[in-house]
């Protein structure tokens, strides 16, 4: 098979032929048909986040089943032609936090495909049974794979955001960072919601983006008075939940300003820079200050669904052959993708 491998962060991709996964016990192999290209693998490549290296990055896939490995049988299971996506963790056995639908704070957690495994940047990916989701009828896989791949990631996360932030329609909602991969469906998901939303960035033409996708007000941030800004709009009351895909400093700061009486801030990690809040300013709005993880496998299969039946649907803007695999990476390094970007990889 054709694979793009990283040999170390900072490193370019180097186009190889690699023979082709076998399963074994608990194991099942599928056909790329795409692969999502997000920061999160774009940390890999950079050098911002630690691998296995030489590895195969890319998790948002949309695959068929060619082969499965011995112990792979229930009345639930996969079978050979199955399309599939898959869910990041890796996860063995369970505990606590498990069991609670939280799978990325478990401690059953080995790492995350892409990074300890192989991932989908070839044309077959190799993965325990667990972690391939069989995608829901109504998803138009075949003629949108890139859209249908991403969808474990970009309308996911944001969607566990809305549970963990228990986004209500009577609120409003801020979103820092709203014209990135992330951001950008966060907005669609929070309209989902029937929350009323503000998008923050500091790109005109993304805001632009964000309106057209549901975004009732926008902010740019490019000044210094995104919280002048933020409580002129909601007539000094403030927002109810301030999301941060940003996280810097700054960013955190201006978020947890931006909050009104009871309002909750949530990070998403971003540049996971440090921040203050002072004591008497959350007892005296009784804030919650929260982080966010990814999300459980029940959160991917509940967001196909939403998009199986024509709630929301992901925006992918570009598209990519495997080979052209470095050329995104170089736009995600410059901010120049609005929305996703995919490689198109099977037929």
């Amino acid at each position: 098979m054709k694979a793009q491998i990283l040999y170390g962060g900072g490193e370019p991709f180097s186009l190889e032929d690699r023979p082709d996964p076998t399963p074994g016990p608990g194991e099942a192999v599928a056909k790329v048909l795409a692969c999502g290209s997000g920061l999160t693998i774009h940390h890999i490549k950079a050098g911002r986040s630690e691998a296995n290296f030489p590895i195969i990055i890319g998790h948002e896939i949309t695959a068929e089943i060619v082969e499965i490995g011995s112990g792979g049988g229930g009345p639930d299971s996969l079978a050979v032609g199955d399309p599939v996506t898959a869910y990041f963790y890796l996860i063995e056995g369970e505990d606590k936090w498990t069991r609670a639908g939280r799978a990325p704070i478990s401690t059953v957690s080995r790492g995350y495909i892409g990074r300890q495994i192989d991932g989908g940047y070839a044309e077959y990916i190799k993965l325990p049974i667990y972690n391939f989701i069989k995608l829901p009828e109504g998803l138009d896989y075949k003629n949108k794979p890139a859209d249908v791949g991403v969808i474990s990631d970009a309308i996911a996360t944001p969607y566990k955001v809305l549970r963990r932030a228990r986004v209500a329609p009577t609120d409003t909602v801020a979103i820092f960072g709203a014209g990135g991969g992330l951001g950008i469906h966060q907005v669609m998901m929070c309209k989902w919601a029937h929350a009323n939303v503000i998008a923050i960035d500091v790109i005109a033409d993304k805001l632009e983006v964000c309106k057209n996708n549901g975004a009732d007000m926008a902010v740019d941030a490019s000044g210094d008075n995104v919280v002048e800004q933020v409580m002129d709009l909601t007539n000094g009351a403030g927002v109810d939940v301030a999301i941060d895909y940003v996280s810097t400093t700054n960013t955190q700061q201006q978020a947890i300003d931006c909050l009104g009486i009871g309002g909750r801030f949530v990070t998403l990690g971003g540049a996971g820079q440090p921040f203050q809040v002072p004591a008497s300013q959350m007892l005296t709005k009784e804030l919650e200050l929260l982080g966010s993880r990814y999300c459980s496998r029940q959160e991917v299969i509940d967001s196909l669904e939403i998009c199986a039946r024509g709630d929301v649907w992901p925006l992918v803007t570009e598209t990519y052959s495997l080979a052209e695999a470095e050329i995104v990476h170089q736009r995600l390094d410059q901010g120049l993708v609005t929305g996703r970007a995919a490689l198109i990889i099977g037929d």
